[in-house]
């Protein structure tokens, strides 16, 4: 160790004494300071505006612009300038003879220049913790362990490029070409994941040894046993390969055995990296202060309760839009969607099946081929984009195994459990694509407990949760594609009927009455208050016309659809078009979907021919306002029925009353151990396909209303509530007139020093 020592405190001295390894430093420094004061311009401008932003730590560390980030995507420019002539050096002047001829072995000197190496690292990463100390003392509760596991990925990404270019470096005499060699090398780690994708173990392994991002868990805060054994595992194989290229100039050795050996330490390596890359091999430690990195404690309890095995199998048919997710070059990304849920339950096995079959998602792909059959289409296909059809099954074959077809033929997965439950994990249709954790949670929680069952009434007229028409209820009940439908979101829906000898069965939760065209017959009626006995949950949803076939259902709870259509003058929308504001007290005690939309966000309800509701408290109910109108220019306009080309005026002789109006009442009381929910809507169409679509250009809340009303219902049971804590990491103690002489510290003086100190060590060298 003391020879290693000697070694690294002669290179040390070699390189200090130099001006690149100083100039290197500068312009580190320099360009750190940049985008460090670059970023907190940016936090002390907005807390001069008066703005609050969260996680102060992460945003100005991590992210897609935080400052470690940065460095991790330019530090691998500053390597091959330190490593090129390590040991180029020792060969070009011939000092790697005095080397071989003193009492030091080829493990030395490689294990002394690259002590050097990691102590040069240490005094970079040094300038970059003079910032974050900095950060901490302008920032309210910093989280300092978040940060120093970033610095300690980027410590040890540099170690990762020094061991590179010391190998390199040991290959040649020429510096230049031993610079220009550790690039290709580096080139060639961050592009190896694309090599010998066909093939699940080459594919595992050209994964692993992919040295891109592979920082960037550590930067988000979160240590992972593979990333730390990835970067020691692959700096000692290359360490190995320059000690043996060093063993090799000085003893012979045939060149199969030399060889040999080469394949040997990057087999090796490549063994511990596949076995430190399997789930049950991976242990983690989550620095961030809500622990951000790690699935909720709700899913924790989830994925614990799944004792036994499971399979996850994505079918991904070729000619679908999203097939590009689930493609072989892909699938070790795609895996990575769920390792969380791996490091909780890392028995779960994941399988790909390709296949190739019409699909709903690509309309425009059957349009290319008029009058060709979907093996002709999938034949041309495959010749214009390279695929091997070989590898993927017919539609015959595809339906032999699964039938799909009620999923669109789409990218979809299936969950199966040993015991035979299944549950679908779908693609959505939004920005976001991929389930969050709130859709694989609650999909998983299917297999742990019985999930509320909704039923909807039919048989009067009702809007259908299978009809695509504007006033049917398909979107926010069924639509696989809407992140937010209930059937993505944990519900079991179905249609009832309760005509003629049908009942409400006993396991439905939640009834659904909505915008009925006919009353209900006595014997419906009495069948429908049997169910409002036993304490059933109900959800009641009216509008203008319909009064005189919903009242006789509301009533009987002291609710009232009031006569009349509201109306509200606007400038860009209708009048009839109502945009109804959230009671915030109301909205606190029953669901935090409500409030998140509109006491956060402050967007409205949207209402379409609305009607307004007038409740008594006498009948054992306690009632809530969750939805009202203005208190002023709002009516109920009694004589205008053409909203399109007539204009509405006040009238109070018609009975037009101007003043607030409910349409929305939460209705509660106990039945047994157990508290009775109903929820009266005073418009039915807020809640259809066209009202949760929205208006365009009009921010409306329309579909939180219905994850808001069903959270309640379900107890908190679905949808999956997934919040974290927010961060205490908030203040910021700069404001925009500090920032110049932040940025004199940062950008001036801390490069100048560095500068100076250089350049007297220089000076005081050439002296002697």
């Amino acid at each position: 160790m003391r020879r290693i020592y000697k070694i690294a405190k002669a290179e040390l001295a070699t390189l200090f004494y130099s001006p690149v390894a100083w100039f290197i430093l500068v312009v580190f420094a320099f360009q750190v300071g940049m985008t460090f004061v670059g970023l907190m311009e940016e936090k002390a401008q907005a807390n001069t505006l008066g703005y609050a932003w969260g996680m102060q730590t992460a945003s100005l560390l991590g992210g897609m612009r935080g400052l470690y980030t940065i460095v991790q995507q330019y530090l691998y420019l500053y390597m091959p300038l330190l490593t090129m002539s390590l040991m180029s050096r020792e060969y070009s002047s011939g000092s790697i003879k005095l080397l071989y001829a003193s009492p030091v072995t080829s493990t030395h000197i490689i294990l002394g220049k690259f002590l050097s190496m990691m102590l040069y690292g240490l005094v970079l990463m040094g300038v970059l913790f003079i910032m974050v100390l900095f950060a901490g003392c302008v920032i309210d509760n910093f989280g300092f362990k978040e940060a120093l596991v970033g610095l300690l990925g980027l410590y040890l990404l540099l170690c990762a490029y020094a061991s590179i270019g010391l190998f390199v470096s040991s290959l040649t005499s020429y510096q230049v070409v031993a610079g220009i060699g550790t690039l290709v090398i580096l080139a060639a780690l961050n592009y190896v994941n694309q090599v010998g994708q066909s093939y699940d173990f080459v594919r595992d392994i050209t994964y692993w040894l992919c040295i891109s991002g592979r920082s960037g868990e550590m930067i988000a805060g979160l240590i992972c046993s593979e990333d730390i054994i990835y970067f020691i595992v692959v700096s000692a194989m290359f360490l190995s390969l320059a000690i043996l290229r060093l063993n090799s100039t000085r003893q012979y050795a045939p060149k199969g055995v030399m060889w040999g050996k080469y394949l040997g330490v990057i087999a090796g390596t490549c063994l511990i990296g596949y076995i430190t890359s399997r789930p049950m091999m991976m242990c983690f430690y989550d620095s961030t202060e809500t622990k951000r990195m790690t699935l909720t404690p709700v899913s924790q309890e989830i994925m614990n309760s799944l004792e036994d095995g499971m399979t996850i199998t994505t079918y991904v048919n070729y000619l679908d839009r999203d097939a590009y997710y689930g493609w072989p070059e892909m699938v070790n990304d795609d895996k990575r969607r769920f390792k969380q849920y791996l490091r909780f339950k890392p028995d779960i096995k994941m399988k790909y099946v390709y296949y190739y079959d019409t699909v709903t998602t690509n309309p425009w792909l059957m349009s290319r081929y008029p009058g060709k059959t979907i093996d002709e289409i999938a034949k041309e296909e495959s010749e214009k984009r390279d695929w091997d059809i070989k590898k993927m099954l017919t539609p015959k074959q595809i339906k032999k195994i699964i039938d799909l077809e009620p999923e669109g033929n789409v990218f979809v997965r299936l969950v199966e459990r040993k015991n035979g439950q299944k549950a679908f994990l779908r693609l959505f249709n939004d920005m976001e694509t991929h389930p969050s954790e709130a859709e694989i949670g609650v999909m998983f929680k299917r297999f742990v407990m019985d999930m509320p069952k909704v039923g909807f009434l039919t048989g009067h007229g009702e809007p259908s949760i299978t009809g695509e028409r504007k006033r049917d209820y398909l979107l926010f009940a069924g639509e696989k594609t809407f992140r937010h439908s209930l059937l993505n979101q944990g519900f079991d829906t179905e249609e009832v009927s309760i005509s003629g000898d049908a009942d409400i069965p006993g396991y439905i939760n939640i009834l659904v009455i909505a915008d009925m065209s006919e009353p209900l017959t006595p014997g419906e009626m009495t069948k429908l208050n049997k169910y409002i006995e036993r304490g059933g949950n109900l959800l009641i949803a009216g509008g203008a016309g319909k009064q005189s076939v919903m009242n006789p259902i509301v009533e009987p709870l002291g609710v009232r659809l009031l006569p009349g259509t509201l109306v509200q003058k606007k400038v860009d929308i209708l009048p009839n078009s109502m945009m109804v504001n959230a009671v915030p007290e109301t909205v606190k005690e029953l669901s935090y979907h409500y409030e998140f939309m509109w006491l956060v966000r402050r967007f409205k309800v949207n209402m379409k021919d609305a009607v307004g509701l007038d409740y008594t408290t006498d009948k054992g109910f306690t009632v809530r306002e969750l939805l009202r109108t203005d208190s002023t220019g709002c009516w109920n306009e009694m004589e205008t029925r053409d909203f399109v080309n007539d204009s509405v005026v006040l009238n109070p002789a018609a009975g037009e009353i101007e003043r607030m109006y409910p349409t929305a009442l939460a209705l509660s009381r106990k039945i047994g151990d157990r508290e009775q929910r109903i929820m009266i809507l005073g418009n039915a169409s807020c809640i259809s396909n066209d009202g949760v679509a929205g208006e365009r250009g009009v921010a409306v809340a329309n579909y939180p209303l219905v994850t808001g009303t069903f959270h309640w219902f379900s107890y908190g049971e679905a949808p999956l509530d997934v919040r974290r804590p927010n961060g205490s990491d908030v203040g910021i103690h700069l404001k925009r007139p500090d920032m110049p002489y932040v940025k004199i510290a940062f950008m001036g003086v801390v490069p100048v020093i560095l500068l100076l100190w250089g350049t007297i060590l220089w000076i005081r060298r050439k002296r002697n």
